[in-house]
């Protein structure tokens, strides 16, 4: 997949993983640890805050049933346009560190482990900037279901979760992901993240 390189001031961050991965919160802490480092980190998400975002969080994650699988793709596919626009670029412009709460490698992740094309989800995500660093934090399904059983989503079940592994670990053969071994814990986790974040900040 060849995504848009810009040239920018700042540096843009994306973390990855399953559903229950714990992703959210080593993004989170990331930030936290970046600022007390002096960095100008900020975080971010997708869906996005914005209106495209807000439908895709009613409408189609939290729904009954899902979706067209289509129709999921290129909603998130114009909520990612409208938030590199709106947000990204903006931050990036400024000189900010962007940590961002997954990107377009779930796409191709959960609308591939679908059976959509591929190249199709590549296509309609062309657009999307290059993040300077993407990570994937690896965690077994088996794990994560009993994480997030409580919550409610149509993309939570076993088998989903380990179609969606197989394609971000493919991502993690093509070197479009660096891989972080999720199961263990918070703290060494984040260890592993701050190590590859810290080494790319001092090289770039």
């Amino acid at each position: 997949m060849q995504l848009v390189t810009t040239k920018q001031n700042g540096v843009f961050v994306s973390i990855e993983g399953i559903d229950g991965s714990g992703k959210t919160t080593q993004a989170r802490r990331l930030v936290k640890t970046l600022t007390k480092k002096g960095y100008d980190a900020v975080y971010t998400t997708e869906p996005s805050e914005g209106t495209f975002g807000r439908i895709i969080r009613k409408h189609i994650l939290q729904g009954n049933n899902r979706v067209p699988t289509t129709v999921e793709a290129v909603f998130f596919a114009a909520d990612r346009i409208d938030h590199i626009q709106n947000e990204i670029k903006p931050l990036l412009k400024s000189g900010k560190i962007v940590i961002c709460d997954r990107y377009v490698y779930s796409s191709i992740a959960y609308q591939g482990a679908s059976n959509l094309n591929l190249e199709w989800i590549k296509e309609i995500n062309k657009h999307a900037i290059k993040p300077d660093l993407a990570i994937y934090i690896d965690v077994s399904p088996e794990i994560v279901i009993d994480r997030i059983k409580r919550r409610k989503s149509v993309m939570e079940t076993l088998q989903i979760q380990k179609n969606v592994r197989k394609l971000y670990l493919d991502l993690v053969g093509e070197k479009q992901l660096v891989m972080v071994y999720g199961n263990t814990s918070k703290r060494e986790v984040a260890r592993a993240i701050e190590t590859i974040v810290f080494k790319f900040l001092e090289k770039h």
